[in-house]
């Protein structure tokens, strides 16, 4: 029989029935789970987009939070100039291009005049709604079941950096890890094996229950050098990791990449799970939909429920998390959006329009300044490459 048709279920039945110890069982079970993924192959990685191949905002941001790579946020206070983050092209030759990797996300750092502040940080985050690990396999509160982070990471400073999983339920706890010494510019694998601690909480649903955060600086408000390494304990903002090498920092236009991020069940690092990019963005658009971007774009068939007010329903790829938020790109000279019915149409520039009847599968744009009939049908349309409608429901 094929490894890929024994249930998980059976497996455990059988993983049980062998003379093993209590702790040797659940290791097993963990180790082999992942190899069968979910009914018997796939979604093994509780990391949405880890080979950074869908960017949906945009290839780049100096925006601190979501900008660029989907579901990676790149979080930055107290700089004295704004670092970038963009998706890049991982080079052909080196190790993660021959297994399989052709995007990064690459954070660019700013020139710090001031140094290394007190207060800095400039991070890279993660988070993973509860409900994924709590049907993960993962025994989250027992210290014999174990996950296993893995990335690839390039820096083009030579030295350690630090990162942490972090638990957002009951008293929040806090495992701290390191990369060890990086060559610069050379990428490196690492790979962390952490256990379940009878502390842990994931009471939530869709919320988030965990972040994984990878630290390019804190400054010394944020840490402390008793924190202990490969360990859980509380969480404080104020003690998230050990204090921080500040050398990558206060280098101007220094450089950091990660690519291949993947969060598996058990104790043993396997192959990162490769998806399609449809699978992935159609993953991805649970947190952040794109619904029209560009030039003459379709937004939908609305109606003129009365003569100044346009309703227009739109329909989501997929479940959203939660109902979202809308955001509508707009210039307040020039009008970028328009309704078109039967006998003329209406310019927009829709820095007034909202969200009416929020759901999770869909909604209706409200434009409460348009001018039309009562009753006439109308479709909406993009009119400027610059136009662009989204939807977030980000943790």
């Amino acid at each position: 029989m094929a490894l890929n048709t024994v249930s998980s279920d059976r497996l455990s039945t059988n993983v049980k029935n062998t003379n093993f110890t209590a702790a040797e069982k659940q290791d097993l079970t963990d180790d082999i789970k992942p190899l069968l993924g979910s009914s018997g192959g796939g979604n093994k990685n509780l990391i949405i987009n880890g080979a950074m191949n869908v960017a949906q905002r945009g290839t780049s941001s100096t925006t601190s939070g979501y900008g660029s790579v989907d579901r990676f946020e790149v979080k930055y206070a107290g700089t004295d100039e704004a670092p970038t983050h963009a998706q890049a092209a991982v080079a052909s030759g080196t190790t993660p291009y021959t297994s399989g990797f052709r995007k990064s996300l690459k954070i660019t750092n700013g020139n710090q005049t001031s140094g290394a502040g007190a207060a800095d940080e400039l991070f890279i985050r993660y988070k993973i709604e509860a409900q994924d690990l709590r049907t993960s396999g993962w025994n989250y509160t027992s210290s014999s079941s174990n996950i296993t982070l893995q990335f690839w990471i390039k820096s083009s400073v030579a030295q350690n950096f630090y990162g942490y999983l972090r638990t957002r339920d009951g008293t929040g706890q806090r495992y701290a890890f390191e990369t060890g010494s990086l060559s610069a510019d050379t990428w490196t694998k690492v790979t962390k094996t952490i256990p379940g601690n009878s502390n842990l909480q994931l009471d939530r649903d869709d919320i988030e229950g965990m972040q994984i955060a990878l630290i390019a600086f804190f400054g010394t408000d944020l840490t402390d050098s008793g924190v202990s390494l490969n360990a859980w304990g509380a969480y404080s903002s104020s003690t998230s990791t050990p204090d921080n090498t500040s050398t990558w920092y206060t280098t101007n236009d220094s450089t950091l990449e990660i690519t291949g991020v993947q969060l598996e069940l058990g104790s043993v690092a396997t192959d990162f799970e490769h998806r399609s990019f449809h699978d992935d963005l159609l993953k991805c658009q649970r947190y952040f939909y794109v619904h029209c971007e560009g030039l003459n774009k379709s937004i939908g068939n609305g109606t003129y429920w009365t003569a100044n007010n346009v309703f227009c329903p739109v329909h989501f790829p997929v479940t959203m998390r939660s109902g979202p938020s809308m955001t509508v790109a707009n210039d307040t000279i020039n009008n970028w959006y328009g309704w078109f019915r039967n006998g003329g149409s209406n310019a927009e520039k829709g820095d007034n329009w909202s969200i009416s009847i929020p759901g999770v599968n869909g909604c209706e744009i409200y434009d409460p300044a348009a001018s039309g009939t009562a009753g006439q049908s109308c479709f909406g349309r993009t009119q400027d490459a610059s136009a662009k409608i989204s939807f977030s429901a980000e943790l």
